[in-house]
């Protein structure tokens, strides 16, 4: 009993009772009984320096206004977000930061996130007293991927402590004192070569710091979001997929204390473009002659079944760390069914990872591939170089998920009885095939990754796929249920489910069970700095 009234408070917030662990601050304490307290300088993964004075709260018996990002729980207190002084104190705070905030909602890149726009919107002064010009700052290139914007900022100083605290890279600073301060690099030293910058764009409450690459590119109201796994590289890191006019326009980082904190490398930011290639296969395309016909999807499958069944000869199988569990877990049951040796894959390697130092847990792994954790636990075997390229030999059947083959000659594979290629883009090496099957890539499906440690992760759709393009699981699916192995799975849980059924590591697990913070699969775990590529 001692030792919970020592590690536990109870306290009243705007007549909610709370019950949390000693020190907890009251904007956090706050957050759990549903209130939401405005501030700016405050975010959770970044020390509280009580600079914004947007979060001052009054306790019942002190004094003074109390900062709730700085100031802690005690037992009894009674706190009062909504009272009279707390509202007029959060007011005259944002009069102060329209002195010389300028209003150009229209056009700044942050409206429709901005938090000093929802405040004002909310509570705010109707109109501004201030008869003077406000105070012109200008824009600063600051190198790597941030424009920044002086007029806008308001000095929550988040930019600073991240490249500080989180980054270990101090690139950023407070020059001039008062009215003149300005956030700036150093001398003609920017951001170019510090590997998280990025970040900073996502925790400026305001529209202070712009990413070059989403610069005027779309308005946030017009964003379809949806939440995703990040696909280059193993870390897995959680993230959102922001979409418009079915193109993705951006990469932000999704909050997952086990795998990324709040953040994710530039690196994976960045390399999304791929995600909106227009030169996909349309069709299933059937060989005839030395032509490839486009056919619907029924006579495909039956002639392939057909082909499948009168198989003869070495069946290789090739599967790709850029599809999901349920993709690779379905081809590799095929291969065993088909009497293949061990399925293969290729992915490319960086020559070191890249560690986030204030969260080392977070980095750009070796494998700059999101699921050949996922693969290895299939059973797949990695050949090739760190280009992802070279490895691959042809059989008399050969069966490829994913792999574009973009690297191998022009002949491969014109050798084999049978030749099935189910993926995106129609390289050479492809063209090959008796069968061409169009399959979805992870962005337009439902699905899972497994990364570097082992965890389990689902994804969601965010991109309308091809007319005629399938998950490559539903594909699998209906030849394993064609070749007598059970009833195709009537969606992507069904199919992980089947993949479960067939290989150990995933026994047991469910959809329900990774929900949105991943599980681990049923394999010894080694996790660690570097415990992982």
């Amino acid at each position: 009993m001692a030792n919970e009234q020592t590690e536990n408070v109870t306290c009243r917030i705007n007549g909610i009772e709370v019950t949390v662990p000693r020190g907890t601050r009251i904007i956090e304490a706050a957050e759990q009984a549903g209130i939401g307290i405005a501030h700016y300088c405050y975010h959770p993964g970044l020390s509280a320096p009580a600079m914004c004075r947007m979060c001052l709260v009054e306790i019942e018996g002190v004094p003074k206004l109390q900062p709730a990002c700085v100031s802690t729980v005690a037992e009894g207190n009674n706190i009062l977000t909504e009272s009279e002084r707390a509202r007029e104190s959060r007011k005259g705070t944002l009069e102060f930061y329209l002195i010389n905030h300028p209003l150009d909602c229209p056009v700044c890149d942050k409206s429709g996130e901005c938090r000093l726009q929802d405040f004002v919107h909310a509570e705010g002064p109707k109109h501004g007293r201030l008869r003077d010009a406000k105070v012109i700052f200008g824009q600063d290139d600051f190198g790597g991927n941030i424009l920044y914007d002086g007029d806008r900022c308001i000095m929550c100083t988040r930019c600073v402590r991240f490249m500080r605290e989180v980054a270990q890279d101090d690139l950023l600073g407070v020059v001039q004192r008062g009215h003149r301060s300005v956030i700036d690099t150093f001398f003609e030293q920017g951001l170019d070569d510090s590997p998280f910058h990025t970040n900073i764009v996502d925790i400026c409450p305001v529209g202070a710091l712009l990413d070059k690459d989403f610069l005027h590119k779309a308005r946030v109201w017009d964003l379809d979001h949806a939440p995703s796994i990040c696909p280059n590289c193993s870390q897995g890191c959680n993230i959102r997929i922001d979409t418009r006019d079915n193109l993705v326009q951006r990469l932000r980082p999704r909050a997952n204390p086990d795998v990324n904190s709040y953040w994710m490398c530039d690196y994976g930011r960045h390399s999304y473009e791929w995600m909106n290639g227009t030169d996909r296969i349309e069709a299933p395309l059937v060989r005839d002659g030395e032509r490839l016909v486009a056919q619907n999807w029924q006579p495909a499958m039956l002639a392939l079944l057909d082909r499948l069944k009168q198989r003869a000869g070495s069946v290789r199988i090739v599967g790709s760390p850029m599809l999901s569990n349920e993709d690779n877990g379905l081809l590799a049951r095929l291969g065993s069914l088909l009497g293949a040796a061990a399925p293969v894959y290729r992915s490319a390697r960086a020559e070191d990872e890249v560690v986030l130092p204030g969260f080392p847990k977070l980095a750009r792994r070796r494998e700059l591939a999101a699921n050949g954790r996922g693969l290895s636990a299939l059973g797949f075997e990695r050949v090739g170089d760190d280009r992802a390229q070279g490895g691959l030999t042809s059989a008399d059947v050969l069966i490829v998920l994913g792999d574009e083959l973009a690297d191998l000659p022009a002949d491969f594979g014109r050798d084999a009885s049978l030749f099935v290629y189910l993926g995106h883009r129609l390289h050479p090496a492809a063209r090959n095939a008796h069968f061409v099957l169009p399959v979805s890539t992870f962005a337009e499906q439902e699905g899972t990754f497994t990364n570097f440690e082992g965890r389990v992760q689902r994804f969601w759709p965010a991109l309308q796929p091809p007319p005629l393009a399938r998950p490559a699981w539903q594909v699998l699916g209906v030849l394993l249920a064609g070749l007598d192995d059970g009833p195709a799975p009537a969606d992507a849980a069904n199919a992980f489910l089947r993949v479960g059924s067939f290989f150990e590591p995933f026994a047991g697990l469910t959809y329900e069970m990774i929900g949105t913070r991943g599980a681990l699969m049923n394999e010894p775990v080694a996790i660690g700095a570097g415990g992982g590529d």
